[in-house]
């Protein structure tokens, strides 16, 4: 079974086309929909096995990196996307994605006090466009399965994640959803405990910082050309498609 994929694109997001084809390299299918349509037909959201909103600077970052997609995801998609992931169905969120799913409350439910985490500006206060190590420290994640670590580029300048306190972070760590970290001394924004991605109570709906879609073929690793004397290098792939393979194996 090739699983349909729902790529959601706004005013600003630029990476909708790289995103569709490393799933279609995965083996999915994929459809790109202007989320305009999606306004006006949250039905359209059924006919999909997978959600991705892909990075970029929706609506021009204007407000804040994510907010105002993500403000109308809260208030008109809020229940379509829940019954889509209750449906057992997969939500990934990349870089603006990340910000998007957090800022609307889909990734961590808000709670009493309001909401628990957000992405805010990188401790440097400036944009960073560089690659970053990362570890894998949960196996909750259907995205990750199999990980242990990975290598991939990240672009972004609010991308530092905080919590309200130390306890709405043991909470989620107790849980096993912090699960992509940076390895510590390679953090690039400060984010507290080293958090790159996070993933749901579910581990169906997934949203990190770094973009596994710019590095799906080996020869986007910036040392390529150092490592063909590696073993399998030959044979080896971009780190950031198993991330899409394990989305599509997760439906065949």
């Amino acid at each position: 079974m090739r699983p349909n994929v729902l790529v959601l694109r706004a005013p600003g997001t630029n990476c909708d086309l790289e995103t569709s084809y490393a799933f279609e390299v995965a083996g999915a299918t994929t459809e790109r929909i202007h989320v305009n349509r999606i306004l006006e037909d949250p039905s359209i959201i059924a006919r999909f096995q997978i959600m991705c909103f892909p990075g970029g600077f929706s609506y021009g970052d204007d407000i804040a990196a994510g907010r105002v997609l993500a403000t109308k995801v809260r208030s008109r998609l809020f229940d379509a996307i829940r019954q889509f992931r209750d449906a057992g169905k997969l939500i990934l969120g990349i870089c603006n994605g990340f910000q998007i799913l957090i800022k609307s409350g889909i990734l961590v439910a808000d709670d009493e006090q309001g909401a628990p985490v957000t992405l805010t500006w990188n401790k440097s206060g400036v944009y960073t466009d560089r690659w970053t190590r990362l570890v894998v420290k949960s196996d909750k994640c259907v995205f990750l399965k199999g990980v242990e670590e990975m290598y991939l580029p990240i672009a972004h300048a609010e991308g530092k994640f905080m919590a309200r306190d130390e306890a709405v972070l043991d909470k989620l760590e107790g849980e096993g959803r912090l699960v992509l970290r940076y390895v510590h001394e390679d953090n690039p924004n400060g984010a507290m405990r080293d958090v790159a991605g996070v993933c749901d109570e579910t581990g169906h709906v997934f949203g990190l910082m770094p973009h596994p879609e710019r590095h799906i073929d080996r020869t986007q690793r910036p040392n390529w050309t150092r490592c063909q004397n590696e073993p399998g290098f030959s044979n080896k792939v971009g780190d950031g498609l198993v991330i899409f393979k394990n989305a599509v194996d997760y439906f065949a």
